[in-house]
Order: structure tokens, then C-alpha cells, then sequence
């Protein structure tokens, strides 16, 4: 690892040189990209010297050790080789996490799809509790939401509601939430006090650009139609709903959030193209032999993720084995503790992987 560190460092201040040339300045195209090569190299270098630093200095402390007479310095010398010792091992890590593979979807904007599953009205109420959760962790992180399609239901839950998470990193964060989230709880309507189980399932898809994707429009049919539900006079008495459907796959998207047909239209292509985006990522990762796939986030839909026990005011994380008591504050976006001991997850997961490759 310490050669490809080297290789690193070498190419960042080859870069360096480039970037400060007055002649690739004015290949202002050129030049960006330099740029974004170095800062992407810029983190490890940097911790890479400070590795570098430490290492030199252990030596010498050790060198001079040999030689010290003093006690008072000895003991000093030695409580240093200690604290350097572990600085070194800690660098040593957080180096082997910024080289290891980036998400190219992670800077991305993500949409997020909730859809109630199995337990009926309870399963709808708790679609919408779920959310509500994102909407709050969004405006906690400072991300803008924005509604793509919602199916509610008469007691303010939802069937299927389809949002936009708009933000720097967006993707990267919520990308763990995919699967099944499973809800305890007695139910309103429940007069026995019967704590029922309800499901609701939770896909994450990052904002697809035009050139990911390109999509045949012979492939598509597109129909129009009066909205429904909430919305407003002008939205539920115009031809503005769009529903697209992509012939060669069956993949059918819906929006009737807007009031111009065109925005409409323009909303359920990005939703669509966020989806074939996945199918095809997935069809792509299934080839992969199981022992090397990440343990975490796999996407899958059908994987029981979470389960939110009302009456215990828990929430458990079955991947990662993680319970907390704080179900209230995590309904209200406070999921952070979560999703970063899924990304530590993930991370210890690719070292592993990286690791063996080593070897």
C-alpha cells in the first residue's frame, strides 16, 4: 500500500505544477478536470504525510532512547513512541478508508420510494410516518424535499409516496435505508390493545444525469390524465397528470404533483431513468461472487431492514445488529447515529475485501 501511496503523492504534485500553468489555465475545460483530480487526491496526501511525519519522528525518539541515561527523559521518550505509535495506526486507517472505491452515485440526489405493504391501513399510516422521518432529516441537513407522487389514503396515510432528496451527499447518506421496514404498534382503530405488525418497503435511487442513461423514446408510451386527490382546483380539473411507461421492461411512473403537465412530464422521466439506472446496476452487481458484495445496503427490497417497536420505544437495525431506545427523536429525523454505523459498516466491509485482495 505504501508504493501506491507513493504513486499518489507523485501524481498530486504533478498536478499541482499543471493546475498553477498559465497554459492549461486556458483550457478552462482541461483545467477543471485537473482541478477535481487534485482535490480528490488532496485528503490522502495529506494524511499520508502526516503518516509519513509521524513514523520519522517514532524513529528518532526510539534512536534517541538508546542512548538516554536520564530517567525523567526516558519516561518522557517512552510516553511519546506510545502516543506516536497509536497517532500512526490511527493514520494507517483513516488512509485505508479514503482509498478505498468511491460510490460514483454518492454526490448524487437521491429519490426515495415508500410504499405500504403488508397490514393495510396501519401499513399506510406507517408509510407516512416514515415520510415524515425523511422530510425532517432532510431540513435537519439542510436538503430540500420535493414530492414526485403520492397515493393517500382516506386516513392520511399513504399507498405510495414518491420523493426527491435534493442536497449535497444526499445519496451517500440514505442509500442504507432500501428494504423492508416492519412497525410494531397497536393501532388507533385496535380496541383490544392487539400490538399488530405492519410493513411498509423503502427503495433509494440516486438522480440519474443524461449521460448515465440513455433512453430510446420509441421505447416509451406517455399518457395523460385529469389528477386526483389533494392538489388544488387547477390541478384536479386539467389533463395534467402524466404516467410514462417503458415498453421493454413494463416500468410504469406517474406524476400529478405539478400543475403543468410539462413539469410533470419531466419528473416521472427522472424517476424513470433513476429506476433503469438501478435495474441495470443491479443486473450488472448480480454477477458478482457473493463473499465480495458489501454486507451492507444491499438495495434488495425484499430484505427486512429495521423494525420500529412502538410499545418499547425501540428501534433495531437487524443488519448491523444495532438497538436504540429513542424511537420518538428517530421519527423525527434523527436517524443519524444509524446511518453512521452503517457507513462504519460498509467501510470495515470493503477494508476486509481490500484486504484479501492484498494478500
Amino acid at each position: 500500500m505504501l508504493k501506491r501511496l507513493d504513486f499518489i503523492e507523485n501524481k498530486y504534485e504533478e498536478l499541482s505544477l499543471k493546475i498553477s500553468d498559465p497554459e492549461v489555465m486556458a483550457d478552462q475545460k482541461e483545467w477543471q478536470k485537473l482541478c477535481k483530480e487534485h482535490a480528490e487526491l488532496e485528503s490522502i496526501v495529506i494524511k499520508y504525510r502526516e503518516y509519513k511525519k509521524a513514523e520519522e519522528e517514532l524513529n528518532e525518539d526510539k534512536e534517541m532512547l538508546k542512548e538516554e541515561q536520564d530517567k525523567d527523559m526516558k519516561d518522557m521518550l517512552q510516553e511519546e513512541i506510545k502516543d506516536l505509535t497509536s497517532k500512526i495506526e490511527e493514520t494507517y486507517n483513516d488512509i485505508k478508508i479514503l482509498l478505498l472505491p468511491k460510490d460514483p452515485n454518492d454526490e448524487k440526489n437521491v429519490f426515495i420510494e415508500i410504499r405500504a405493504g403488508a397490514g393495510g391501513e396501519e401499513a399506510a399510516l406507517f408509510a407516512s410516518n416514515l415520510f415524515r422521518m425523511y422530510t425532517r432529516y432532510a431540513e435537519r441537513h439542510g436538503l430540500k424535499v420535493e414530492t414526485i407522487s403520492a397515493n393517500e389514503t382516506d386516513l392520511g396515510g399513504f399507498k405510495e409516496v414518491v420523493f426527491m432528496i435534493k442536497g449535497e451527499n444526499a445519496y451517500s447518506k440514505l442509500k442504507y435505508e432500501s428494504g423492508v421496514h416492519r412497525v410494531q404498534r397497536v393501532p388507533d382503530t385496535e380496541s383490544s390493545g392487539r400490538i399488530h405488525t405492519s410493513t411498509a418497503t423503502v427503495a433509494v435511487l440516486p438522480e440519474v444525469e443524461d449521460v448515465d442513461l440513455v433512453i430510446n423514446p420509441n421505447d416509451l408510451r406517455v399518457d395523460v390524465y385529469r389528477a386526483s386527490g389533494h392538489g388544488g382546483q387547477c390541478v384536479n380539473t386539467t389533463d395534467s397528470a402524466v404516467r410514462i411507461t417503458h415498453i421493454p421492461t413494463g416500468l410504469v411512473v406517474t406524476c400529478q404533483d405539478e400543475k403543468s403537465q410539462l413539469k410533470n412530464k419531466e419528473k416521472a422521466m427522472k424517476v424513470l431513468k433513476a429506476r433503469l439506472y438501478k435495474k441495470a446496476e443491479a443486473e450488472r452487481s448480480a454477477g458478482i461472487a457473493e463473499d465480495r458484495k458489501s454486507q451492507v445496503g444491499t438495495g434488495d427490497r425484499s430484505e427486512r431492514i429495521r423494525t420500529y417497536n412502538y410499545p418499547q420505544g425501540r428501534i433495531t437495525d437487524h443488519r448491523i445488529g444495532l438497538t436504540l431506545y429513542k424511537l420518538e427523536s428517530f421519527l423525527d429525523g434523527d436517524i443519524d447515529e444509524v446511518i453512521n454505523a452503517l457507513i462504519t459498516e460498509d467501510q470495515a466491509e470493503k477494508m476486509k475485501a481490500m484486504g484479501n485482495e492484498e494478500v
